[in-house]
């Protein structure tokens, strides 16, 4: 691993120079050295962070279970460090690693998967404008929040169009284009059945997560057979529009 800490340094030394906070931690952003995609941030303590350092894989401080978590040690998503560099305060790291599997916990590629947008306001307050340029804002405001609720697919779909053309190593993804459609579809069926397990536990914390990977693995699949996530939502558009039986 090559990180861009003075080499001349002992191990000890390089601790001794990290800002560390009151906890004893510095926060840790983790970038995909291929992609540059921020993958999460996360905290280091002095012992993760000698860990990391040794290791050539992340190690982070847990600060809800208190205790050293070392990346992948169950999932197996490891990420094996190219390079960390401290900010001009010394208060901060950038750790850049190569990803064996998603970041987040949900299956995601990176945990910063959520898409904030402030609503948007009238330039006239709602008090002076007639009622039909009212309704007109509150119309516009309900069809750009309803909007923007999906932009996390298209982000997806984006970042796995590119992990199929680019194949970077290590990558979830690009592990299931290698081994292809039967994979892809095996996966599908396994995170629906655990969506149906879910549902059925009526346990919404567990459920919310099995719906994130089978669209995650839905979307794949897409990409697989190369249908646009736009075709699809077409069709539920033209479904839509179709006059009502009953």
């Amino acid at each position: 691993m090559s990180n861009q800490l003075n080499q001349q340094q002992s191990l000890e030394e390089i601790l001794d120079h990290i800002r560390w906070n009151e906890a004893g931690l510095i926060s840790a952003i983790v970038q995909d050295d291929a992609t540059l995609q921020v993958l999460t941030l996360a905290y280091m303590n002095r012992e993760s962070l000698k860990l990391s350092l040794v290791s050539g894989e992340t190690w982070f401080w847990s600060r809800s279970r208190q205790e050293l978590w070392h990346k992948g040690a169950t999932s197996g998503n490891t990420q094996k460090i190219t390079s960390i560099q401290q900010d001009c305060d010394g208060d901060a790291l950038l750790v850049r690693v190569i990803p064996n599997g998603p970041a987040c916990h949900t299956g995601a590629t990176s945990c910063f998967n959520r898409t904030i947008s402030a609503p948007e306001t009238a330039v006239v307050p709602v008090a002076e404008n007639t009622a039909g340029q009212a309704q007109a804002a509150d119309m516009h405001g309900t069809v750009n929040a309803a909007a923007n609720r999906f932009e996390v697919l298209a982000q997806l779909e984006a970042i796995i169009e590119e992990r199929e053309a680019t194949r970077p190593e290590g990558a979830y993804t690009t592990y299931l284009f290698d081994k292809g459609v039967d994979k892809i579809l095996k996966k599908v069926g396994e995170e629906a059945s655990e969506t149906i397990i879910a549902a059925k536990n009526k346990d919404n914390e567990e459920l919310r997560l099995e719906v994130s990977d089978l669209i995650y693995h839905l979307l794949v699949l897409l990409q697989e057979r190369k249908l646009p996530l736009d075709d699809v939502l077409a069709e539920l558009n033209r479904r839509h529009e179709r006059p009502r039986r009953d």
